[in-house]
């Protein structure tokens, strides 16, 4: 029996080993479209823009093959995801969904779908159910004073971000198409008038925290029962642990597996060094999956202060921040929770994300450095003594992992730590260059001006081979939860 259709109770639950591959898996096109169900309350039906012209630049040939799309001419293709002709058997009109959020802590009741919509749902070969949503495909009932636009640039470091993250095990969406659609934006926060685009993302889902939160700020008990059920046998995870209480209320079941995810892609950023910058309940798939791009960054250096958005003046969502900020999001949750369950169980849910945080560092901080784990306790000392050395020296967390990769390069106490450790992992002839694979906001500028200059989009290209090249010299990354 297939472990990822083992049923326990009335939800399907998978192991900690069933989850996306970390190559894509050839899949035949499988539409499935269960959030009709729920569209009549979760969404408004919209019309795309239409786009003066539609140039592909950029299609995800890794990820088009696992839902069966890869046969797509490319005229097709643009057909699809630059005009947004309907995909077979699949939603007839885009859905820009409802939701609300706390945005730096200030709760907002006037969110959703401002320049995006889910336009498809289908199936991978895993049974897994999947979203097409876009950014930039026009205006909608939640675009307030917005163009529903996205600019090229964004969409070109929104590819970068999402394949970066992919690379070192980051549970991320990933970009799925860009075309660029011939229109001229205007944007206070880089040169304008700039060109636009117009991007499809391939997600696990895109129900948000700030989903649950407009329903509890609506009162509507019965809709949040159908997407507690919804989310339960959509994005199936494990069950609690035996000794948590109210282990088997829906609403408390999904709480642990999404505190449990999100203690998993905190200690994910941490270690890739990776700074989100706006971490908004609104901002926050159930799912796990890292998205939205806008302000990131990768960590010149080691530090904690370290922020991604000019705006967070305060710092709230700082790199050493994160974690806490994931917690709280999580906290959010369990408020809207509260709708269909006791305070006491859903609290004992929450409680679990420090340490759960903790053990997923640990294992993905030695997968990055290719090596075997000896035990929590002595894993966590060599931690701190990697993050000590890391910040001592000033060296990026890149350079740190790429010249430490299996225990060498050590010195000091750091190499006493370390050497008691085991490799694991193929090697790669990618160890043995100089210069550690990197994505900083310089690279990131260079790569944009050669588009915006000259229309090259040779670096581009380089730069996403480079990054999936250090993707396949890591590996597979640690098995986790689903």
């Amino acid at each position: 029996m297939d472990p990822c259709a083992v049923r326990l109770v009335q939800w399907r639950v998978r192991p900690h080993y069933c989850q996306m591959r970390a190559e894509p898996q050839a899949a035949p096109y499988r539409p499935d479209v269960p959030v009709l169900a729920l569209a009549p309350w979760l969404a408004d039906p919209v019309r795309p823009a239409p786009f003066p012209e539609t140039r592909l630049r950029f299609r995800n040939r890794r990820w088009d093959t696992a839902v069966g799309l890869d046969g797509l001419s490319d005229q097709q293709w643009t057909a699809h995801f630059g005009r947004f002709d309907p995909l077979a058997d699949n939603l007839p009109q885009p859905l820009a969904l409802r939701y609300h959020g706390h945005q730096f802590r200030v709760y907002n009741p006037e969110l959703g779908d401002g320049r995006g919509f889910l336009f498809a749902q289908l199936r991978d070969g895993a049974d897994r159910l999947l979203d097409l949503g876009t950014k930039g495909s026009g205006q909608t009932p939640w675009s307030r004073q917005g163009d529903g636009r996205l600019t090229l640039k964004g969409a070109v470091r929104e590819i970068l971000a999402t394949e970066m993250l992919e690379a070192l095990g980051v549970n991320t969406s990933k970009t799925f198409s860009v075309i660029e659609t011939g229109e001229e934006l205007f944007r206070q926060d880089e040169p304008s008038p700039t060109r636009a685009a117009v991007m499809v993302r391939l997600s696990h889902g895109h129900i948000r925290i700030g989903t649950f939160q407009r329903l509890i700020y609506l009162d509507q008990r019965d809709h949040m029962e159908q997407l507690v059920t919804y989310c339960l046998a959509q994005y199936p995870g494990p069950l609690p642990p035996p000794d948590m209480p109210g282990r088997d209320e829906p609403a408390v079941i999904l709480l642990h597996q999404v505190v449990e995810r999100l203690a998993l892609l905190a200690a994910q950023w941490a270690v890739a060094g990776f700074v989100h910058g706006v971490l908004n309940t609104d901002n926050m798939n159930i799912s796990g999956e890292s998205f939205d791009y806008g302000p990131w960054r990768w960590l010149p250096r080691w530090d904690p202060s370290f922020t991604a958005a000019y705006f967070d003046q305060s710092g709230l969502y700082a790199f050493g921040r994160q974690a806490e900020a994931l917690h709280w999001n999580c906290g959010q949750l369990a408020v809207a929770l509260r709708l269909l369950a006791d305070s006491e169980p859903l609290i004992a849910a929450l409680n679990r994300f420090p340490q759960l945080y903790q053990q997923a560092l640990a294992r993905q901080f030695l997968w990055r450095l290719g090596l075997s784990s000896r035990g929590f306790e002595t894993d966590g000392a060599l931690i701190a003594l990697a993050e000590r050395e890391m910040r001592d020296s000033g060296v990026s967390p890149d350079a740190f992992f790429h010249h430490h990769r299996f225990g060498k390069g050590a010195s000091g106490h750091f190499a006493a730590a370390i050497s008691p450790y085991q490799p694991v992992g193929d090697p790669h002839d990618l160890w043995d260059e100089d210069k550690a694979p990197s994505l900083l906001i310089e690279q990131v500028e260079t790569i944009w001006q050669a588009i915006a200059d000259y229309d090259d989009w040779e670096p581009l290209t380089h730069q996403v081979d480079a990054i999936r090249r250090l993707g396949a010299a890591l590996g597979t990354p640690p098995l986790t939860v689903s």
